[in-house]
């Protein structure tokens, strides 16, 4: 059958209408079973209470974001379900109960203008810091809604009053000066490119209606997205334009004062960044220049005024390997701090720029734990810095650094499970063609000499790694009744580079889907655990990682959770911001990619003659970002083919799955009760 075909005999194309009162309808009886089956007992309640009393608690850490003098934060907890912005001093921040200045109370201000307001974050006016640009979704979007914000009076300034406004779209907004930003959003009829994403930016002054706003950059409808934005490093001030051509491709231009446009002439698969004179370039394939080759995965500095003038002298400061990926980089006023992931294991280093450019190691990273840098602020001057750092039993640490000075413990998260014996192994998988694929098993010491009940999750997909990190809610509802949890470094990641990625891409995605089953196949193996008591779970991409196995490996799973998932590969480059992945999977519309993908698309390979591990699929009618109807579709299909299923649709939540922290917790709580009943309980009674 054509794909063209399969989407005419389609019958339950109506499941994609997000707010169809018979898709809703739908979802809601689906509802209603689940919390039937899965949330009315004492065992949930308990647990849903306890991940929810660890969600408000304030003995979590405070994450600050900095800007100058002041630490910024948004935060959430049982008096405050939407949350609060505020911000406080450094100075105070470093007390064990600092005195914070409350900017917005989202609660009040939903309930006065009866909206169902879900944070989406704050653009503040560097230096001054006087005012802000917000975004807030209704029920968590994509799509946001963007009203100023006077720091001075806590008020939002009115559109009449010259307020800078946006109604609800997935807009780019950023400042210029107080008066003045650049902006792309829906400006009406053809503003949009295919994945709906803004295809024109303006230079809009305060004012001035917007459809009258300044064009600085049209791009193509086929391009993911189009932005522009300003750089006010003193005395390195620079307006620049991004042309998104793909998700992986982007060209960049710097605007001359006179509206002329400079194209870098770098890889568009590059990430491409400056700060003051110095041009980074972190390649993604091999790039031959200047007479050299430098391989993917590299980061080249050069200095930008150079590279503008036609020299190609560029220094490697960061080289991979077997075994080594860079995961991140941020400057300091006058460093420049690189992550790497060693084995999917954090280590930090110092780069100084000279000629050469010099590196040191910066502290000790803890074994199966994950280091970040936060809080990089060269505009204020300065090398202080933060480090946050966990591991999948130990409880964040957020501490304070300079460079050349030793990081000290800035502030401590206590533990929420108990983790007393609970251990982390890494082993590696051989996979289908031979690659060897690493992933963690968290497990308690004196269960190493038999199977238990386990889980692993997933995700696999455009290029990002997955670290060590500590989850009390996996602890809870998992860990501490003997299960063991596995994280996952399959192929489609970054965890070894840009190549591990591509290497998975389009064509090549079959290869995320065998690293996963092989991890599944050496957990057994290795007696870690059994076929029965194996679950998985994994969202969004990772939602379509679970779809592959439940329907090209069943036999290796007693029992599946797929959230807000891509399942319908024949349609997704159709609904929302599908098309914007096309780079990542390929084209159904093309024959030769809807060949590939028409293979292992879950939606379209759901037999009725094959037998299925019991699976939970879980979805939000707000995911502006991934089609609830992949989720809904599904169902409808396994319940025609008599398959075991259940379906649970937050009616608001956006991508997340939840727009607040009792959502989160019921959430949680449902997966983990799932899978106690589906490999524990039933395997007993079996």
């Amino acid at each position: 059958m054509s794909g063209g075909q399969e989407q005419q005999n389609d019958p339950y194309l109506w499941l994609e209408e997000v707010t169809g009162e018979r898709a809703l309808d739908f979802a809601r009886a689906h509802n209603e079973v689940v919390a039937e089956r899965f949330a009315t007992s004492d065992r949930f309640a308990e647990l849903e209470h306890r991940i929810l009393d660890m969600l408000d608690t304030d003995t979590r850490i405070a994450y600050p974001t900095r800007r100058g003098p002041w630490l910024y934060n948004f935060w959430r907890d049982a008096q405050h379900a939407k949350g609060l912005w505020r911000r406080t001093t450094a100075e105070q921040y470093a007390t064990d109960d600092p005195d914070w200045e409350v900017l917005i109370d989202l609660d009040a201000l939903a309930a006065a203008e009866d909206e169902n307001w879900v944070w989406g974050g704050a653009a503040v006016l560097r230096p001054e810091q006087s005012l802000a640009l917000i975004s807030l979704s209704r029920g968590g979007a994509d799509a946001k809604v963007v009203r100023e914000f006077d720091m001075a009076t806590k008020q939002f300034r009115e559109e009449s009053d010259g307020g800078f406004h946006l109604p609800e779209a997935k807009s780019s907004i950023r400042w210029i000066d107080a008066d003045t930003v650049y902006v792309g959003t829906d400006f009406g009829p053809d503003s949009l490119t295919d994945s709906g994403y803004p295809r024109i930016a303006k230079r809009w002054k305060r004012g001035e209606p917007l459809e009258r706003a300044q064009t600085v950059f049209e791009g193509e409808p086929g391009d993911v997205s189009i932005s522009a934005g300003y750089d006010r490093t003193p005395g390195y001030e620079r307006h620049f334009v991004g042309q998104a051509i793909d998700f992986f491709n982007e060209i960049v231009y710097l605007l001359d004062e006179d509206g002329a446009l400079r194209r870098l002439d770098t890889p568009t698969d590059a990430s491409v960044s400056w700060y003051k004179d110095w041009l980074l370039l972190r390649l993604k394939t091999p790039w031959e220049v200047g007479g050299e080759t430098y391989p993917a995965g590299a980061l080249l500095a050069m200095d930008l005024n150079e590279f503008l003038d036609g020299a190609r002298n560029f220094e490697t400061i960061f080289t991979p390997d077997e075994h080594t990926a860079l995961h991140g980089y941020g400057w300091t006023e006058n460093h420049l701090l690189l992550i790497t992931l060693e084995d999917v294991q954090t280590k930090l280093y110092v780069l100084t720029p000279g000629t050469p450019w010099t590196r040191e190691p910066l502290g000790d990273a803890p074994p199966m734990a994950t280091t970040n840098a936060i809080n990089l602020d060269p505009l204020e001057g300065g090398d202080e810095f933060m480090l946050i750092t966990s591991g999948f039993t130990t409880p964040a640490t957020l501490l304070s650094a300079s460079v050349g000075r030793s990081a000290a413990p800035l502030k401590q998260e206590p533990g929420f499970f108990d983790a007393d014996g609970i251990r982390t192994e890494q082993f590696f998988a051989t996979s289908d063609d031979g690659t060897q694929v690493p992933y963690f098993v968290i497990r308690h010491g004196d269960h190493r000499d038999r199977p238990v009940p386990t889980v692993m999750s997933g995700y696999g997909g455009f290029e990002i790694s997955r670290t060590p990190a500590y989850s009390g809610a996996s602890g809870m509802g998992w860990l501490e009744h003997g299960g063991a949890w596995v994280m996952t470094n399959i192929r489609g990641g970054g965890e070894y580079g840009p190549q591990w990625h591509t290497q998975a891409q389009k064509a090549d995605r079959h290869r995320a889907y065998e690293d996963f089953s092989s991890i599944a196949r050496d957990l057994v193996a290795r007696g870690i655990t059994t076929t029965d008591q194996l679950g998985a779970v994994g969202g969004s991409n990772g939602g379509l990682l679970m779809g592959v196995m439940l329907t090209r490996y069943p036999e290796l799973f007693g029992a599946i959770v797929c959230q807000v998932p891509l399942l319908d590969m024949r349609r997704y480059h159709l609904l929302l911001a599908g098309a914007s992945w096309i780079a990542e999977y390929g084209d159904p519309d093309k024959p030769e990619e809807w060949e590939y993908l028409s293979k292992y698309s879950p939606y379209q390979n759901t037999h009725a003659d094959r037998p299925y591990p019991p699976i939970l699929l879980t979805t939000s009618t707000r995911d502006d970002r991934v089609h609830p109807g992949h989720a809904r579709k599904m169902a409808a299909r396994l319940a025609e083919q008599g398959h075991t299923f259940w379906y649970h649709e937050n009616i608001e939540g956006g991508h997340g799955g939840a727009a607040d922290n009792k959502q989160m917790a019921f959430q949680a709580a449902l997966i983990y009760e799932f899978f106690t009943q589906m490999l524990i309980e039933d395997r007993k009674n079996a």
